[in-house]
């Protein structure tokens, strides 16, 4: 059973396998979860296992305390490569999303100005014209496709509102190729029910890769489980399956990174 649940706002830095050194920004409670997802492999755990007693950190709180450790960052002489939107849950769902990211571009450009923001969504809220603008403007917008099977996503990634992945094409395509796939792949049967969770497959991949080809993002990244997750009987994808997939993208002309 996973436990990790990140400070808020500030967390870190960190180092991430995908961004380098990431200081993180969690827009949720800090004792607890809150996203429109309940993916199986969250390292956060289950939703209904880590419901929150405090309120989401408001606007100013997130750019006083991200204006203190800039500047104490500044002071050691240790600069990050990214300011990553991330935490406990999903980060696009707080109500002043788009002021909090136009909040971060200016700190950043005062502090840090090599430095990349970047927002780390599973998609659900990029309908809302707030939220897609403020998606244009920061560095690096990862947006998660882990399948475009319904079945899958429902068993998997478990929204926990509507969610139409056919829809959520459709608004990715809609950013104009500013916008960087990110897609799990693990192999597995969730125990006890021995339902199989492996999309590494044809079956998947194939399918999957098409719709990134409609999408045209500047980037894929593809990635497998690192961490304790909430549920078990889950497996890594092994490397050759990553850089396989990996491969295929890049022959499809876009960049593309495995991390395993």
């Amino acid at each position: 059973m996973s436990t990790v649940i990140y400070p808020s706002p500030i967390f870190g830095p960190i180092h991430s396998r995908r961004l380098g050194i990431s200081l993180g920004i969690n827009l949720q409670p800090a004792d607890g979860k809150v996203c429109t997802f309940d993916c199986i492999y969250c390292e956060c755990g289950f939703n209904k296992d880590r419901r929150p007693t405090l309120p989401r950190p408001s606007r100013q709180l997130v750019a006083q305390k991200l204006e203190e450790q800039l500047q104490k960052m500044v002071a050691e002489g240790q600069l990050p490569d990214v300011l990553t939107f991330a935490g406990n849950g999903e980060p696009t769902a707080h109500p002043h999303f788009a002021e909090i990211i136009d909040d971060t571009i200016r700190l950043r450009d005062q502090y840090c100005p090599h430095a990349k923001v970047c927002v780390l969504s599973n998609s659900t809220m990029i309908h809302r014209p707030e939220v897609h603008d403020a998606l244009l403007r920061v560095d690096d917008n990862i947006l998660k496709l882990d399948t475009v099977d319904p079945t899958y996503i429902n068993k998997v990634d478990r929204p926990t509102g509507s969610y139409d992945v056919h829809q959520i094409i459709e608004r990715m395509k809609a950013f104009n190729g500013h916008i960087i796939i990110q897609t799990m792949f693990m192999r597995g049967a969730l125990s006890p029910s021995s339902l199989n969770v492996d999309n590494t497959g044809e079956e998947y991949v194939g399918p999957w890769l098409e719709v990134v080809k409609q999408i045209k993002p500047q980037q894929v990244m593809v990635y497998t489980i690192d961490r304790e997750t909430p549920a078990q009987g889950l497996e890594k994808a092994s490397r050759e399956q990553l850089d396989a997939i990996r491969d295929r993208v890049i022959a499809a002309g876009i960049p593309c990174t495995a991390s395993y």
